[in-house]
């Protein structure tokens, strides 16, 4: 057989195992929350290598009819992923309500969210983060880095920088907890109102940190977005640099079409 026709007959195979395991999935013979069988006994199962059984089950994954976490196998998805709606997710009404935007989103898509800070404190700022505060390289800034989950599973990991002149005399941002509205509602209380929020957003492979603190498989993709909160007289008194598992999240963007 040439090159061309096991090269054309090995993506057949893999997409035949991925679209018989997504009938199955849709036909509910693998349930919400089952697991789905194992490399090994799919391998066993249809007489493939493992190299097709890997590339069909990342086929169900970007069908987002299935979610794999490091160590523990992938599932039948039971939930559908996070909607971010940047339109309204940073809404002044929202913080004057006390709500924090993750915890609301994932709420909405029917799950359970949760929180862990894992640092707060002083950090020199790396040229990139020192540049998006109009600072220089190493200037001192304060760092507060969490970990956000859906029903106990990892979905993103998130560090805002904030200018240490802005912050310094705004205790409430040193706790793990800042309050209600979270830190954007303490910068607004202090005399720094917001006007704007920017967002660069690019997909790429999670490296092995990153793969590990979201409990995501090898070579896993994630959304890598970085927004900045900026003030009315147009100064950055926040980067937050965010790692999200890609198949957890859709990011929904509106735009005016106006000139």
């Amino acid at each position: 057989m040439a090159s061309g026709e096991v090269a054309s007959s090995a993506t057949a195979k893999y997409l035949q195992i991925a679209a018989d395991l997504a009938a199955q999935i849709k036909s509910g013979a693998l349930a919400p929350g089952a697991t789905v069988p194992s490399e090994a006994e799919l391998i066993q199962r249809y007489g493939v290598a493992s190299g097709t059984v890997r590339k069909a089950i990342a086929e169900l994954r970007t069908s987002q009819l299935i979610e794999t976490h490091h160590g523990r196998g992938s599932f039948v998805r039971s939930r559908p992923p996070v909607q971010r709606k940047s339109a309204d997710r940073f809404r002044r009404a929202h913080r004057k309500a006390g709500k924090a935007a993750y915890l609301a989103e994932t709420e909405t898509s029917g799950g359970v969210p949760s929180v862990t800070v894992l640092f707060v404190g002083p950090t020199a700022a790396s040229p990139e983060i020192a540049g998006r505060l109009g600072l220089p390289a190493g200037a001192q800034v304060l760092a507060r880095k969490r970990r956000y989950f859906r029903d106990g599973v990892p979905t993103e990991e998130a560090t805002s920088y904030l200018p240490w002149d802005v912050v310094k005399d705004i205790p409430e941002v040193f706790a793990e907890n800042p309050g209600g509205g979270g830190i954007y509602a303490r910068l607004e209380e202090h005399g720094h109102p917001l006007a704007e929020f920017t967002e660069s957003v690019r997909a790429r492979l999670a490296t092995k940190p990153e793969a590990k603190a979201l409990s995501l498989s090898p070579g896993a993709p994630v959304i890598h977005l970085v927004r900045e909160a900026i003030t009315t007289d147009g100064r950055v008194v926040e980067v937050c640099d965010t790692v999200m598992a890609a198949d957890q999240f859709v990011l929904d963007y509106r735009f005016p079409a106006d000139d």
